[in-house]
């Protein structure tokens, strides 16, 4: 057996031991043994622990992998370590296109009474029923045309200049785009109650999501997560430039668009459920890049079992932190994530690899 399998087995292990933590943890006092009590508690426990706990914990996991992974294949096709969803754009396009379509009425979570559907223009509100499930599964749709779109004008501007901060400002202006096209969408809304939960949602957070979320996030991330598998020889032929992939039998354009559907598949469907949860994508390959010997072709299935452990451990964290109201997962990510990425960005800076195209 070889590291990679150990570290892969290790990170599963501690991907079972935060769910069984998860599930012990939270706003009452119940927990696992709960289940097995021969009163009516148990009937208690089996709601909280099964439909609200148990929901949120492995949306947290899935979402964790996909950003973990997308992270991983945009680095290894950009060439650049500064490079993550959050920071080029990709999560702003994907949640850009989402507030849009909840504002137009085109979409909304019908799983829950928690959805914003019929938000938009006749400003009814926060439907207490949802939308319908066709209104569901549209959101996801949206969020991974914006994911798209603003991965593809990434694409674009690296292959006309591959230098690392040119590619770092395209995000940041496609960022500011997006912000300032939310901040239009949510001004124009004439429902206040709307503007603040969708505000709140754009935070990053998985508090009140179901069972019904998880149905919305497996395909994104199965689809998305294939996609990307099937790149990682090209992604690992890429080490050697794009001219040397080409003779290895690779067409740049096919498989470069392959990477590109599937980051936006994942990271759009992650975003349309728990909003903008930045710099999982940017800490997970550089904590696991060494243990795979810096091979990208290892690093994507090793990133999305890290990325959903460490998601996993920062909603546990965020609920057993005592700070009053809970803690937006998608603060304490961006708390983590900022410092690592001003201290990665020095690090290039002091090597003299940030101008180097």
């Amino acid at each position: 057996m070889t590291p990679i399998f150990y570290h892969r087995l290790l990170l599963l292990v501690a991907l079972l031991i935060l769910l069984a933590i998860g599930l012990n943890f939270g706003g009452s006092s119940i927990q696992l043994r709960d289940l097995f009590a021969s009163d009516e508690s148990a009937d208690l426990a089996r709601l909280i622990l099964l439909e609200v706990r148990l929901p949120r914990l492995l949306l947290a996991a899935l979402v964790g992998a996909a950003l973990g992974m997308s992270g991983a294949a945009i680095q290894g096709l950009l060439r650049n370590p500064l490079a993550e969803p959050g920071i080029l754009g990709i999560s702003s396009g994907g949640a850009a296109m989402a507030v849009i379509a909840l504002y137009l009425g085109f979409a909304g979570w019908g799983f829950t009474g928690w959805g914003f559907s019929g938000w938009g223009f006749a400003g009814a509100g926060p439907s207490g029923a949802g939308g319908s499930g066709l209104n569901a599964w549209l959101l996801p749709l949206f969020a991974i045309t914006g994911s798209g779109l603003a991965l593809a004008v990434i694409v674009w501007i690296a292959r006309m200049n591959r230098s690392k901060v040119t590619i770092i400002l395209a995000g940041v202006a496609i960022s500011a785009f997006c912000s300032g096209l939310i901040a239009l969408v949510l001004s124009l809304s004439p429902n206040p109650f709307a503007f603040q939960e969708i505000s709140y949602w754009l935070l990053g957070s998985l508090n009140g999501r179901d069972l019904g979320h998880v149905v919305l996030m497996l395909p994104g991330l199965l689809i998305g997560g294939w996609l990307l598998l099937t790149t990682r020889r090209y992604l690992m032929s890429l080490t050697l430039g794009e001219d040397v992939a080409h003779t290895l039998g690779f067409s740049n354009q096919h498989w470069r668009t392959r990477v590109l559907v599937g980051v936006a598949i994942a990271t759009g469907s992650a975003v349309a459920l728990t909003g903008i949860i930045g710099f999982v994508g940017l800490i997970i390959p550089h904590l696991v890049r060494p243990l795979v010997r810096g091979r990208p072709d290892y690093l994507l299935v090793s990133s999305a079992l890290a990325g959903a452990v460490f998601l996993l451990g920062l909603d546990i964290l965020v609920q057993l932190l005592p700070t009053g109201p809970e803690i937006q997962v998608g603060a304490l990510a961006a708390i983590i994530g900022g410092p690592f990425f001003l201290y990665l960005l020095l690090t290039n800076l002091l090597k003299g690899d940030v101008w180097r195209s």
